[in-house]
């Protein structure tokens, strides 16, 4: 039965994007010099992966192209060759080659030939080269007669080669031990016309004689496991200075199986297609649940107590079970901040300036779908610390700091929400500079006189920048707005704070999740709406207290020392039901009302919303209305209630934006 391997594409193609990632961070952390063993292994072992993979999936660009890149990692790892400035850029480039590759070939896309060919030339020019200097060196001799003599039996499996293993290699790497000879049993061969090129007929028997361990041989065959059978065995002992390979048996074996290794599976792949889908069931089962607590209440007697009893256990297991399936689409905000040591790198370099990136609380998780949607706000924030911040290496050694400049990504937990800080140790917001582009551009009266708060806020205005010219960096205006309103749609805040000369820091809370929300319903005529309690600051019961009507923005609440805009949601959503509560006759020129006042904050604003009742607090499931219906201003979203009616989710952050405005004339 022929199996069709199509069916393993989608885990070849997400394992390979995560294996790249991989690769790349660990070529970042290379240092000049003489490569660090685990990183060019980790490397090594990643790109051999995808050679494998690649070649059993008949994919032959990239396994070829992957099998060039090897060779090169395996000069470095032989210590062969020294890590510089030109070969890591080299290494990077084919990363992204790679990454290109995988896609194209994912989406069914031409390859570019002719960019792989000339990476893979300049790849294999390397080596090359460093054959070449190293062809005019004199090779020190070793004196191997104190060394143990190791006989070898190399028997592959026909489907060595087209996972990618190659046999030379290996012995390569054995001769770096000591004085190897090498015999080929070529009696499995088949006539020419039954050959298969991507089989390995060949089996070997090898002497070694050497004074390294027997791990170190066996190390030599470990990319190898599962496709070969490999026996070892001492054919001559003699004082070496490992002690391990000394006290070895004679005639012991040491075989490479396709066995498992022992121990349990530690994760599994699962679509995010199925997370949400069991998102949207736990959902439900949380509507139902609500439903039967308010049936429930009805019941009278022995038989009503059982009930509630009862009732009060499911609802202990539903929130047990919906903070189970929450951890699942938990992720760690590390997955995010790994993207940007590369684009730090290569920005500094076009921008001529040295820097570091830090990350720190990159185990901090929250909700995937925020995760998503925080990548671009976090993008344009590197970018403005690198170009806005960092100063040059010269700038920098006249103000008497190092002359590499460090940005700091953080995560942390606090509360229900999370911290995400982006921190540099630059000139930080130049004030001065801000206000005059602010009052050049109408934004700011001339004579207006702004804290240092309000003069960073200014930064997050649509269209404003500093630059004279515009760069591919940036100097269009387009950037930091787009920061604010991405992390106002999630429900979250940013502040600024910044000291001149020393650093800037952009502090960002966000919601753990999207998916429930901790709400207090209010009732609002005959209709029901979610206000989130992260939002609410105070609610007022409204005997005698004083609400003015300015002209040009309606009803405002004077409220400790302040006036804030006054809501109505009754007319902002047309309610059906009890009209608005008439006035009472003025006294002292202020007019007086009735009613509740819930004071509410968002996108850095406060205002206050009229409604007529406060009904409870419960947590929701949020239902999106865009894949639905549309975009409502003023509404994040609906829930479903536990009597089955539909409640609206208040959009706190667009109604502050939109009390903030002046009426139309």
């Amino acid at each position: 039965m022929t199996i069709d391997l199509r069916q393993f594409h989608d885990g070849f193609y997400e394992e390979g994007f995560e294996a790249v990632g991989q690769m790349e961070q660990a070529l970042l952390r290379l240092g000049a010099g003489a490569a660090d063993p685990d990183l060019i292994n980790i490397i090594f072992r990643v790109a051999h992966s995808i050679k494998g993979g690649a070649a059993t999936f008949g994919f032959g660009q990239i396994s070829s192209f992957t099998h060039t890149l090897e060779t090169v990692l395996d000069e470095l790892r032989g210590r062969r060759m020294l890590v510089t400035g030109a070969l890591s850029d080299l290494l990077l480039r084919s990363v992204d080659l790679l990454r290109e590759m995988l896609r194209a070939q994912q989406g069914g896309q031409p390859i570019d030939a002719q960019r792989v060919a000339d990476l893979q030339f300049d790849l294999e020019l390397m080596v090359a080269q460093r054959d070449a200097a190293a062809a005019a060196a004199e090779p020190a001799a070793v004196d191997l007669t104190r060394g143990t003599l190791y006989q070898i039996m190399f028997q592959p499996l026909p489907q060595l080669l087209a996972r990618g293993n190659d046999p030379l290699r290996m012995f390569r790497e054995l001769r770096e031990l000591g004085e190897l000879t090498v015999s080929a049993d070529v009696s499995a061969l088949p006539p020419w016309e039954q050959f298969d090129p991507e089989s390995c007929y060949l089996s070997w028997t090898l002497t070694l004689r050497t004074e390294a361990s027997r791990q170190a041989i066996i190390e030599a065959f470990d990319w190898a496991q599962g496709d070969c059978t490999l026996e070892l065995r001492v054919l001559e002992c003699a004082p070496v200075p490992d002690a391990a390979a000394a006290d070895a048996p004679a005639g012991d074996t040491a075989r490479a199986s396709g066995a498992a290794k022992s121990g349990d599976v530690a994760s599994i792949r699962v679509s995010i297609e199925k997370i949400d889908q069991l998102m949207n069931s736990v959902g439900e089962l949380v509507i139902t649940q609500s439903m039967l607590g308010q049936f429930g209440d009805l019941l009278d007697g022995a038989a009503g107590e059982r009930l509630r009893g009862a009732l009060a256990q499911l609802e202990r297991d539903v929130r047990a079970l919906q903070q189970s399936v929450m951890r699942v689409r938990m992720v760690p905000i590390s997955v995010l901040f790994s993207r940007f040591p590369r684009m730090a790198r290569d920005l500094g370099q076009r921008l001529g300036k040295q820097v570091e990136v830090r990350m720190s609380g990159g185990g901090t998780e929250l909700d995937k779908t925020v995760l998503e949607k925080i990548g671009d706000p976090l993008l344009h924030l590197m970018r403005n610390s690198i170009d806005h911040g960092i100063e040059t290496p010269h700038e920098r050694l006249a103000a008497g700091k190092k002359a590499c400049g460090t940005v700091h990504l953080h995560a942390c937990h606090r509360g229900s929400s999370v911290i995400v800080e982006v921190s540099d140790d630059g000139g930080g917001l130049k004030r001065e500079r801000i206000l005059a582009k602010a009052r050049e551009r109408g934004l700011v009266a001339a004579d207006q006189q702004l804290s240092d708060a309000a003069i960073d806020d200014l930064i997050f205005l649509a269209g404003f920048s500093t630059h004279e010219q515009a760069t591919d960096v940036s100097g269009r205006g387009v950037g930091m707005d787009v920061v604010k309103r991405n992390i106002d749609e999630l429900g979250g805040s940013i502040e600024v704070r910044s000291q001149a000369g020393k650093e800037s820091r952009f502090i960002m809370t966000l919601p753990l999740t999207l998916a429930i929300v901790d709400g207090q319903t209010v009732a609002v005529g005959e209709e029901s709406y979610i206000v989130p309690l992260t939002a609410i600051v105070e609610s007022l019961q409204l005997r005698s207290a004083p609400v003015n009507h300015v002209v040009g923005y309606g009803e405002v609440l004077s409220y400790h020392g302040e006036y804030l805009p006054v809501v109505r949601l009754q007319n902002l959503f047309d309610s059906r039901g009890q009209r608005p509560r008439e006035p009472r006759e003025p006294r002292d020129g202020l007019i007086v009302r009735d009613g509740l006042i819930m004071v509410v904050e968002g996108d850095g604003k406060r205002v206050g919303l009229y409604v007529d009742e406060l009904l409870g607090q419960q947590q929701v499931v949020v239902k999106t209305l865009e894949s639905n219906y549309g975009h409502v201003a003023g509404i994040a979203g609906a829930t479903i209630l536990g009597d089955g009616s539909v409640a609206l989710i208040l959009d706190v952050a667009g109604l502050t934006r939109a009390a903030s405005q002046p009426l139309a004339a």
